[in-house]
């Protein structure tokens, strides 16, 4: 079994929101690694910074939230595999097929043909068109988003 994670479950991980304890609560029992994109490392920086833009973090509680994330990576938790253009290539197929039933975004459907390249069999996202994605590609999606 092998993971991936997008952006809304790895900033629910590094920095406190409503779904947090689920992001812990998951990581606790996963299998390691779990792979995520260069892509999904760009979302979690911006989405931190936009936190800060927001004042919804502090810069001081950004940099712990980046620093513990490098060292999550560091340490093998998590795994950073390139974004092909098979990823790429396969996003166009699922956008083709998925988008008009469920009005995924670009970047969703990448996230999701990432998944799928990297022979993920779990992908976590509190984001609920992302998961209903990922499920009808056959994905399996253990964690659920707090509303």
């Amino acid at each position: 079994m092998s993971t991936y994670t997008d952006t809304s479950f790895l900033v629910s991980l590094y920095s406190l929101d409503i779904n947090s304890r689920a992001a812990t609560t998951f990581m606790a029992s996963v299998r390691l690694p779990v792979s995520i994109t260069p892509l999904g490392e760009l979302e979690l920086i911006n989405a931190l910074h936009l936190r800060l833009f927001r004042r919804e973090m502090t810069a001081a509680d950004v940099q712990s939230a980046v620093s513990l994330f490098r060292l999550d990576v560091e340490a093998g938790i998590f795994v950073l595999k390139s974004l092909s253009i098979a990823a790429f290539e396969r996003a166009k197929r699922i956008a083709r097929a998925r988008t008009p039933e469920l009005g995924t975004r670009s970047l969703d459907v990448l996230h999701v043909a990432s998944a799928l390249v990297l022979r993920a069999d779990t992908f976590c996202t509190f984001d609920l068109r992302q998961a209903a994605l990922a499920r009808a590609e056959k994905l399996n999606t253990p964690v659920t988003a707090n509303l």
